[in-house]
């Protein structure tokens, strides 16, 4: 890793604007080093990933992985694949579900991660938030996710892989049927250059 990206993760590791905000505390979660071909683009960390401090350690990282077609040893090499959600720490809950990403830590701190971040050639937007951030969020995710073939090359915008989704799932079967094949031919011809 350079020394700025050092630093940087560093800095981001220790961040603590929002302490006030999250009912659990700061832990920033988040993978990167130099050389990284892949960046996962998702939404916050979860209960159990801020409590093992391991980004995807849960149901969503199992899906996720089986989508990408990578056993689990190779997603956590960062110099392989980034793993940077738009915000770092747990949010907490609202009602039945988590809630958004702190609105603090994306201005705060993506712009000058992703500029270290020079060898991405693969970037999956991972749900509305990353969505919003990384294409203009006119459209839906479905519509977003539905036009995989018209996004720049080497992204794909991809539904949240948590277990909740399983509904959203049944009902667009093509996704698992025609995207899943692609992103899976994208990221071993990514990960092998």
């Amino acid at each position: 890793m350079s020394a700025s990206l050092d630093e940087l993760l560093l800095r981001i590791r220790a961040c603590r604007v929002c302490e006030p905000f999250l009912p659990l505390g700061p832990h920033p979660v988040v993978q990167a080093a130099s050389g990284a071909r892949i960046l996962i683009a998702g939404q916050a960390p979860g209960l159990k990933v801020h409590q093992s401090g391991i980004a995807f350690d849960d149901a969503s990282g199992e899906r996720l992985r089986g989508w990408m077609g990578i056993p689990r040893a190779l997603f956590y090499q960062a110099d392989k694949i980034a793993i940077a959600p738009m915000g770092f720490c747990y949010p907490g809950k609202q009602g039945n579900a988590d809630a958004p990403p702190r609105a603090e830590c994306a201005p705060l701190w993506r712009r000058a991660l992703l500029e270290q971040l020079d060898s991405i050639q693969l970037t999956l937007v991972i749900g509305r938030y990353a969505q919003v951030w990384h294409l203009d969020g006119k459209q839906s995710l479905t519509e977003a996710t539905q036009a995989w073939r018209d996004h720049t090359p080497g992204l794909f915008v991809l539904p949240h892989p948590s277990p909740r989704n399983r509904p959203w799932l049944a009902r667009n079967p093509w996704f698992e049927a025609e995207v899943v094949p692609v992103l899976r031919q994208t990221v071993a011809r990514v990960l092998a250059a």
